[in-house]
């Protein structure tokens, strides 16, 4: 039977040229290199190189064998690496954080995609704003990560996927309005450092929203709409995960959020992370679907 090894070997001097070449390639020493060759021309009876000069060049076995080796010592490490794969998505481990909303909704479509197809792998969740998240990955406490921006732009140093665009709904008892419907109105709005984004898009409605309540909490603030104290705006992506009876949601125009996978270092992605990945995209088909 032909030594998978000493068929490297012949590949390799076959691709380079020269049993010297060959050996820094394979990070062997020349007389190992020699060696193997010697010993692949005892086995097969057949003598596969020659001299010319100071260097050797293929016989036309060893034109023939060289050809056969290159495909075989391909193919193995093909196998190689796909076993690797496969050992790793039975025993990996996957840590993803990301904000409320993206855990009550992508995330459980994933990880039940996930259990099904390796049921091997951990899956570990943070609870974590995007900023917070991309510093968990920065420090290599989570390896994928579900954020979100208002704008274009994203860290320069963090790989990020668009995933698709979560539009900001008004919040109200009656469907069709406008922002500037309710430039008169009581409204919610998040805590100060969450707030921006909702004051500049009132700001382009032509006034400033009178905030008489103050909270994160997606329930509460659905109560309060639904019992008509005031008015507030939500992420669509919210409302799949808790919808009050009676409130109405009206799509805003020019007022989103890009929602974004993102992940930290350069490739290749570990199998475990690269299987949330692929579960997280069949997520989003179907919330889109």
């Amino acid at each position: 039977m032909l030594d998978i090894v000493r068929l490297r070997v012949l590949a390799a001097i076959a691709a380079q040229g020269s049993v010297t070449k060959a050996a820094k390639q394979l990070n062997y020493s020349q007389p190992a290199v020699s060696h193997h060759l010697a010993r692949l021309e005892a086995e097969t009876g057949a003598r596969l190189v020659q001299r010319v000069g100071r260097g050797i060049r293929l016989t036309p076995e060893g034109e023939h064998l060289a050809r056969r080796a290159a495909e075989i010592v391909a193919r193995v490490d093909t196998a190689a690496a796909e076993l690797s794969a496969l050992v790793g998505l039975r025993t990996g481990r996957v840590r993803v954080a990301g904000f409320q909303s993206a855990l009550a909704t992508l995330i459980p479509h994933a990880a039940i995609t996930l259990r099904r197809e390796y049921p091997g792998i951990e899956l570990h969740l943070a609870d974590a704003h995007p900023n917070v998240a991309c510093d968990l990955l920065r420090a290599g406490e989570v390896d994928a990560a579900v954020i979100f921006r208002y704008d274009d732009t994203t860290p320069d140093d963090i790989h990020t996927t668009h995933l698709f665009d979560d539009p900001m709904c008004l919040l109200s008892l009656e469907p069709g309005q406008t922002l500037a419907d309710h430039r008169d109105s009581d409204w919610i709005a998040g805590c100060p450092n969450c707030r921006r984004e909702f004051l500049e898009a009132c700001q382009r409605a032509g006034f400033t929203p009178r905030i008489t309540y103050t909270s994160d909490d997606v329930i509460v603030e659905q109560a309060l709409v639904a019992a008509g104290m005031a008015v507030t705006t939500i992420p669509a992506l919210t409302l799949r995960s808790h919808r009050a009876p009676l409130i109405q949601a009206t799509p805003l125009p020019d007022f989103r959020r890009r929602i974004y996978l993102a992940t930290y270092g350069d490739p290749p992605i570990p199998p475990a992370t690269a299987a949330f990945i692929e579960a997280l995209h069949h997520a989003v088909e179907a919330i889109e679907s």
